[in-house]
């Protein structure tokens, strides 16, 4: 038997495949179990949402033992429910979880939760590009800021209203922003009021909106005047000038300089300088003169809506510079001429007046 083990020799261990086919192996098996790994992911979301949707309406029910809902509790589930929805990317689900969760705060009396739910719902609107419902949502939930006594979180949900459909649609955007800038304006957080009304100001002059531009810019300058920001004041006034010029009135641009110079330090300004010549070249038709002051790096490097207004305007009459009679005259004749005529008014009062 010894010799017949001795003949068959050692016996080897199996072989194992090459590390490159294991590898590839791997490698493959890795990339088709990611893609149902998303999908399992999401489904296990989705049905840890309806758990809790059902937890939720079971606090709700009423029975012998329990005659009020407990409308903390579901609100709770609710919001809970909204979260894995989201997560899922089931933004619909998520928004009307949202809204259940702000009708649970709201039978509670909690407004400022309740706002909050309202301010989520808008959001899951946003994500499925529904920007004016979200709009609505959020102004709700502003609304509920306010009555709640918490202005400021009303304001910057209001901001963030303006921010969602500034492009869609501007007119409600500035809507949005002036509202917000009240709301600060009433708590005295001037600055934030003044940013507002800023982006306000910007938007009507965009969308050529120039008279209401003047009223959002002269109110700015008001507030500035008021916490001292003199400086800002001057650049206001030449933004409120382009704009009085661009609706050909002449007038309300030059009593918005002469307004000015109460503002301490405009005048003698470099500001002021630029507007009087300014004024000064568009009351003469002088197109060379005003493109030449607006394209000073006072006017070039203002806000982008501002300095394109200065860019853009034109003087009446097409910018065809005057000249006077004498000069028209002069040229036809030439130097000659003048000369002569010189000649002539000498000789005629040579004798003297009588």
């Amino acid at each position: 038997m010894r010799g017949v083990a001795a003949e068959a020799g050692p016996v080897l261990p199996p072989r194992s495949p090459p590390l490159a086919s294991r590898g590839g192996a791997v490698r493959g098996s890795e990339g088709q179990a990611a893609r149902p790994a998303g999908r399992e992911m999401a489904a296990q979301k989705i049905n840890e949402a309806l758990e809790h949707i059902a937890k939720a309406e079971k606090y709700l029910k009423t029975g012998f033992l329990k005659w009020k809902p407990d409308y903390d509790s579901a609100a709770t589930e609710y919001g809970k429910a909204a979260v894995a929805f989201k997560n899922a990317k089931q933004y619909d689900q998520a928004r009307e979880a949202c809204l259940r969760e702000a009708e649970a705060h709201e039978n509670n009396k909690a407004l400022f939760h309740a706002a909050k739910a309202y301010e989520q719902a808008g959001m899951m609107l946003k994500e499925m590009q529904r920007l004016p419902e979200a709009v609505q949502l959020i102004e709700k939930a502003s609304m509920m800021y306010l009555e709640n006594g918490t202005p400021d979180t009303a304001a910057i949900a209001l901001e963030r209203a303006g921010k969602l459909i500034e492009n869609v649609s501007p007119e409600k955007a500035v809507q949005l922003y002036q509202q917000a800038a009240s709301v600060f304006e009433n708590e005295e957080r001037l600055r934030q009021a003044l940013e507002m009304l800023g982006k306000a100001s910007r938007l009507l002059v965009r969308g050529r909106r120039l008279d209401e531009a003047a009223l959002s810019l002269q109110k700015e300058k008001s507030i500035y005047k008021e916490i001292e920001n003199y400086p800002t004041c001057y650049k206001k006034t030449i933004a409120q000038v382009l704009v009085h010029l661009h609706r050909n009135d002449y007038v309300a641009a030059e009593r918005c300089v002469r307004e000015s110079y109460s503002i301490p330090g405009f005048n003698g300004s470099e500001d002021c300088a630029a507007l009087e010549q300014l004024l000064e070249g568009y009351d003469q038709q002088d197109q060379d003169q005003v493109s030449e002051v607006c394209n000073l790096p006072l006017f070039k490097y203002m806000d982008n809506d501002y300095a394109k207004l200065g860019l853009t305007l034109v003087v009446p009459g097409g910018g065809i510079k005057k000249k006077s009679p004498n000069t028209a005259q002069d040229k036809t004749r030439g130097p000659a001429t003048v000369g002569s005529h010189a000649d002539e008014e000498e000789d005629e009062y040579s004798g003297g007046l009588c």
